[in-house]
């Protein structure tokens, strides 16, 4: 079994460093580009679920990589909730709490690190009773908790899973055990 966690392409906030949680923004040029990019390989995979988060980019990304038409929309693959950091840059939040890390801090007026834990952990159970291959589509901090709990880790550990836009990512297993196939993939131009 093997689980494609596939990060949204570009936007225009993901470009300036903007945190991007709930705000709904599209995909740039090149972010559709990155999206299209993704069919051939997906297009060569059998799925027994794919999953998309509800916000535009991702299902945006799911519709031009080709499984639009099979996806079903779970909200726990929603990006983190910013609350008041929505739409700052991580300078801009560090002059506000000098030392904030979002896997451990969480965010004022948004998500706390386990409330995120707690809704990817649904997912993780997910995709462990499809009886095949997955595809989750959603976004960067969300997926990088998902990629923790997967091997056992907790959230905070998504601090050490950097993930760009655009990518394919695949969790598998070695022997029962469960490990990262491929992290942070980015298919050629």
């Amino acid at each position: 079994m093997n689980v494609f966690v596939i990060r949204h392409g570009e936007t225009e906030w993901s470009l300036s460093g903007q945190h991007t949680g709930t705000t709904e923004i599209a995909l740039t040029d090149s972010g559709r580009r990155q999206a299209e990019r993704m069919r051939p390989l997906l297009a060569r995979q059998t799925f027994a679920l794919v999953l998309v988060s509800p916000l535009q980019r991702a299902r945006e990304t799911c519709d031009l990589a080709g499984l639009g038409d099979r996806a079903a929309v779970d909200p726990g693959l929603m990006e983190w909730n910013y609350g008041e950091y929505e739409g700052l840059t991580p300078k801009q939040i560090e002059a506000k709490q000098p030392g904030w890390l979002i896997f451990r801090d969480g965010c004022p007026g948004g998500e706390t690190p386990s409330q995120v834990l707690a809704r990817v952990d649904q997912v993780v159970g997910r995709a462990r009773a499809a009886d095949g291959d997955v595809a989750l589509f959603a976004h960067g901090h969300v997926l990088r908790v998902l990629a923790a709990r997967w091997i056992g880790l907790p959230a905070r550990a998504g601090q050490h899973f950097l993930l760009n836009t655009g990518t394919v990512s695949v969790l598998s297993y070695y022997h029962e055990i469960p490990a990262v196939r491929v992290w942070n993939g980015q298919l050629a131009n």
